[in-house]
């Protein structure tokens, strides 16, 4: 877990929060003319409590969102295996492998950056709690070295249905890969996930910690060994998470994360011998996602290149990592720029397209994942960056950026989803006066199952529930929605599931940014307070 500061001096610490602020008011997405601090530890509290209500299975007797209760009892049951658990990803109830495994990576991934920032708030057991309920569904689906369930449910089936996930009529059909069918993307994702959610869990639960990277390890030479991508094999998938990237990112993505875990030298040489191949270095990649690793790979690999940890020979392939990371990073300031982009029709097709608030804009269905993941990226990069003592990068064509820059931008991302843009909202449901309330979600919509366990058949919620223009009548707390357009304009419409649809990998990211500037929200406080400069012109 990256430390929260120890070593830090309060000058330093008030010095460089002084530059992010500054840079963060005169940045575009501060058009909104909000200028009230946001509260990041609640945020954080909140985002945590909006994955307890993603859960699938038996829920324990903390479970804290009290409209929910057990489901998807029998998962598994008929294929002969234990399914119960694990997370519905968004406003269903089908048990997508990929992205589920990918929510646990970033969870895993905030905790390794700022764990002991989510300490110093008070919510590690919750954050730990969130990363084990959906490791426990890895161990259990990976039911051989060769064989992972994949999914659960069947997203046709129930997308015709609206119902609360207690009443679940819909098919529970479940998918694996193995040796004959294989799925490198799902397995090398699930690899990632258990490798780093073992480093969580290394001084608290080392026994656990050792199972986890048990399966990971297992996971991966499977992955590795039996190449293919996942939507070959489970058709039902493709209309909903196909993996358009392939499986070459995962595989990367994987032995990065087990070379972390574990510091064996044959994964970092897999990562090198394969980084053409793969095409780790590549591919200039302007977005992350569940689905393209890429610029997560180059940031990690930049990382151990910024550390010294490499060997003479492996330095000039991580020297091509640490380009395309930066061409990620610098896609995201808009830095980027090709000569032939002034001949061409697409001349931005190097950065990443901002909305006139400031958003990072990607697409527009649940374009809300992609800033949330750039942020943590962003924040992450400048981390490494300050860590090396390095105060710039270098864009394609020559513009350089300060590592400030791009701390600043992530948090002005930050800051643009907890409300401060053109609209006022706050797109992390539940924080914030002004937040989605029809959240496209089938249990938020629908009344209590505690409160009335009478049936709601499929098309009983689809007339009663899911067309009524109230307000859902349970607020999903924690929540990251799909959110604005490329104009900054939403609408809060259940039937608008581009917009107002949630997913555990937006919000899943943010757990380490709330932490990491909740801490730094703390510091400038003291450092406020410490400083003679501003006691001297407060008494003035």
């Amino acid at each position: 877990m990256r430390s929260g500061g120890a070593t830090a001096t309060w000058l330093r610490a008030a010095s460089i929060l002084l530059l992010l602020l500054s840079a963060a008011a005169s940045s575009e997405g501060s058009k909104s003319g909000s200028s009230k601090p946001h509260n990041y530890e609640e945020a954080l509290r909140k985002s945590l409590l909006y994955f307890e209500a993603q859960r699938s299975g038996r829920l324990p007797h903390g479970q804290r969102v009290p409209w929910r209760d057990h489901s998807g009892l029998t998962d598994g049951l008929e294929q002969g295996v234990d399914l119960v658990g694990g997370y519905y990803d968004a406003g269903d109830h089908v048990k997508f492998g990929l992205p589920m495994a990918f929510t646990v990576t970033m969870l895993s991934w905030s905790l390794v950056e700022y764990g002991d920032d989510v300490a110093a708030a008070g919510e590690l057991a919750h954050a730990l709690e969130a990363i084990k309920w959906g490791a426990d569904y890895f161990v259990k689906a990976h039911t051989k070295p060769d064989e992972l369930w994949a999914e659960v449910g069947d997203g046709d089936t129930d997308h015709y249905c609206w119902q609360r996930p207690e009443d679940m009529t819909t098919s529970r059909q479940a998918y694996k890969v193995d040796r004959e069918n294989p799925g490198s993307d799902v397995a090398g994702e699930t690899a990632a996930a258990l490798a780093a959610a073992s480093m969580v869990f290394r001084d608290s639960n080392p026994h656990y910690a050792h199972l986890l990277l048990h399966h990971a390890q297992q996971l991966f030479e499977f992955a590795d060994k039996y190449r293919g991508k996942y939507d070959s094999s489970i058709a039902e998938v493709k209309s909903y998470y196909a993996s358009v990237s392939g499986y070459k990112d995962e595989l990367l993505w994987a032995a990065l994360w087990l070379h972390r875990a574990t510091g064996r030298a044959d994964y970092l040489d897999y990562v090198v011998d394969n980084a053409h191949d793969f095409g780790g270095t590549g591919w200039a990649i302007t977005e992350f996602s569940w689905d393209v690793k890429y610029a997560g790979v180059q940031i990690l690999a930049a990382r151990l290149l910024l550390r010294g940890e490499h060997t003479a020979a492996q330095r000039e392939t991580l020297e091509r990592y640490q380009a395309k990371a930066e061409h990620y990073v610098c896609a995201c300031l808009g830095r980027n720029r090709n000569p032939a982009d002034d001949y061409l029709s697409d001349a931005n097709s190097n950065n990443v397209e901002r909305s006139p608030g400031g958003m990072l804009y990607i697409r527009q269905w649940n374009n809300m994942q992609y800033v949330t993941n750039a942020a943590f990226l962003l924040s992450a990069y400048s981390d490494y960056l300050s860590d090396a003592g390095v105060d710039t990068l270098t864009c394609a064509g020559g513009e350089t950026a300060g590592a400030g820059e791009v701390a600043a931008l992530a948090r002005q991302q930050v800051d643009y989803v907890l409300g401060d843009n053109p609209r006022g909202v706050s797109y992390l449901v539940g924080y914030g006066a002004k937040y989605p309330a029809r959240v496209h979600h089938r249990a938020a919509s629908i009344v209590p199952y505690k409160r009335s366990k009478q049936f709601i058949g499929c098309t009983q919620g689809f007339d009663h529930w899911f067309g009524r223009r109230s307000s859902n009548p349970n607020v999903l707390v924690g929540a990251i929605v799909g959110g604005p357009d490329r104009k900054d304009r939403f609408r809060d419409d259940r039937e608008n599931y581009m917009q107002t649809e949630a997913c555990t990998y937006n919000t899943a990211p943010m757990v380490g940014m709330f932490a990491k500037f909740n801490r730094m929200a703390r510091e400038q406080r003291v450092a406020t307070a410490r400083s003679p400069v501003t006691s001297a012109a407060a008494e003035v």
